[in-house]
C-alpha cells in the first residue's frame, strides 16, 4: 500500500482564513477580537462553528447572508496574498514526486471559482460540497473524492486541519490522512486523543513530500 495522490482541504490548510474571519465580525458589527474569542470557545466545546453567528444575531442564516455580502459589493473573498506560505513550494515538490493532486473542501460555487484561477495549472482536480452536493463529514463527499482519483481509497492521503471534518470521515473511509495544526480546529483540536488515527501529522506542507516517500519506502 502506498500514497499515490495527495488531496487537500482548503480552509486553513491552504487558505489562511484569519481576513475573512474578520470581515464576517466587520459585517456583523462586532469587535473582531470578540468574534474570535467565541468562535474559538464554540470549537473548545465541540459546536459546530456556525453557532458563533448566531451568538451576535439569533436567527442568521449563513447561506443568505453570503448573498446579501456578494450584493452589496463584499462578497467572501480570498486571494493570492491569503494563501500560506508552503502552499506553492508544497504543490511543486509533490508533483515533481509524481503525485496526483486535488483540492476539495467545503466551499461554495463562488469559492471554487477562485480556487480555479488560483491553482488549476497545479492541481488535477478541484471539487466543492456545492459542485457534488455533498458537504464533510457526509461519507458522500469522501466518496466523491475516492471516484475522481484515479487510484484506490488506501493510496490516497486527505490533508486537513480538522479531526471531526477530515481526518476521522476521510480515516472512515479508507483513505490515509494528514492533520496540519494551523488554524482555529488545528490548535484547539491538536490534544485530541483521535489525533493518533491521522497518517501523519504536521505543521506545515512542506513535510508532505519526505513523509509520503518514508512511507512508501516502507510500504515497498
Amino acid at each position: 500500500m502506498t500514497i499515490k495522490a495527495v488531496v487537500f482541504d482548503v480552509g486553513e490548510c491552504l487558505v489562511d482564513e484569519t481576513r475573512e474571519y474578520g470581515t464576517w465580525a466587520d459585517w456583523l458589527g462586532v469587535p473582531r477580537h470578540t468574534f474570535v474569542a467565541q468562535f474559538g470557545a464554540v470549537i473548545a466545546q465541540g459546536g459546530d462553528y456556525r453557532e458563533t453567528f448566531q451568538v451576535f444575531r439569533p436567527g442568521f442564516d449563513l447561506y443568505e447572508e453570503r448573498e446579501k455580502r456578494a450584493a452589496s459589493g463584499q462578497p467572501e473573498h480570498f486571494g493570492e496574498e491569503d494563501l500560506y506560505a508552503d502552499v506553492r513550494p508544497a504543490f511543486a515538490q509533490l508533483r515533481a514526486d509524481g503525485l496526483w493532486l486535488a483540492i476539495a473542501g467545503n466551499q461554495t460555487v463562488r469559492a471554487g471559482g477562485i480556487l480555479r484561477e488560483l491553482f488549476t495549472a497545479d492541481v488535477d482536480l478541484i471539487g466543492t460540497s456545492d459542485d457534488w452536493g455533498a458537504s464533510k463529514p457526509d461519507p458522500e463527499f469522501f466518496r466523491r473524492v475516492a471516484e475522481a482519483a484515479p487510484v484506490a481509497s488506501s493510496e490516497i492521503l486527505y490533508v486537513g486541519d480538522r479531526l471531526d471534518n477530515d481526518v476521522l470521515p476521510a480515516g472512515q473511509a479508507g483513505m490515509q490522512t494528514a492533520l496540519i495544526r494551523r488554524g482555529p480546529w488545528g490548535w484547539i483540536q491538536q490534544h485530541d486523543p483521535a489525533t493518533a488515527r491521522a497518517t501523519f501529522r504536521i505543521d506545515s506542507l512542506g513535510e508532505l513530500s519526505e513523509l509520503i516517500a518514508k512511507f512508501n519506502a516502507g510500504a515497498s
